[in-house]
């Protein structure tokens, strides 16, 4: 049974399927803080469940972490180290090919109307990798943080065995078979 006093995270780089996985425990049953304020689009048709005020973690706004135990809530790995210690986390923790990462990026920027931002892969590749050292490296200090990693790749190709998991990692109350129907392979448009 899920602990009620845990705030549960799904975390990642942009583009490595946290809204995807946000989708599936909502449908396998969880309570999901979300405002809806950031619509779904071409890039994300499904939505993006985002909570705005999450963005504002690195100023210090806690005051909706009360209201968040017992909820899932999205968190990008770029704040996931505001968290302030004096809650229980569980972390999801979305894990892609970087190539896709990098190839999605690209194609969203280029959705939205925006240029580029002229990194060079490679050059991409070296500072999110560099980044996700720094978060793993934090997230393994914290006492009050549990994390399973979940592979967006392998997902998609299996994605009842890693549901299984991310289920019996949050009690095993979740509906299994429903959150796989969430799975929509017509998405996974950035293969690398």
């Amino acid at each position: 049974m899920m602990d009620k006093d845990y705030v549960i995270v799904v975390s990642g780089l942009p583009r490595s399927g946290t809204s995807m996985m946000m989708k599936m425990l909502e449908a396998g049953g969880l309570p999901i803080l979300t405002d809806n304020l950031r619509e779904a689009d071409a890039n994300n048709p499904k939505g993006y469940y985002e909570f705005e005020r999450v963005k504002a973690l690195s100023d210090g706004d806690f005051g909706w972490l009360p209201e968040a135990q017992g909820n899932v809530v999205k968190i990008v790995t770029g704040l996931i180290m505001n968290l302030p210690p004096d809650y229980k986390y569980k972390v999801i923790f979305m894990q892609r090919a970087m190539k896709e990462v990098l190839s999605s990026q690209k194609k969203m920027l280029g959705r939205l109307g925006k240029e580029d931002d002229k990194v060079e892969d490679e050059k991409m590749k070296k500072i999110y990798q560099e980044h996700l050292k720094q978060v793993n490296a934090w997230i393994t200090k914290q006492p009050n943080i549990e994390v399973l990693y979940v592979n967006y790749n392998t997902m998609l190709s299996d994605p009842l065995d890693s549901l299984q998991k991310v289920n019996e990692f949050l009690g095993g109350e979740m509906d299994v078979n429903v959150m796989t129907g969430v799975v929509d392979r017509e998405l996974y448009r950035e293969r690398k």
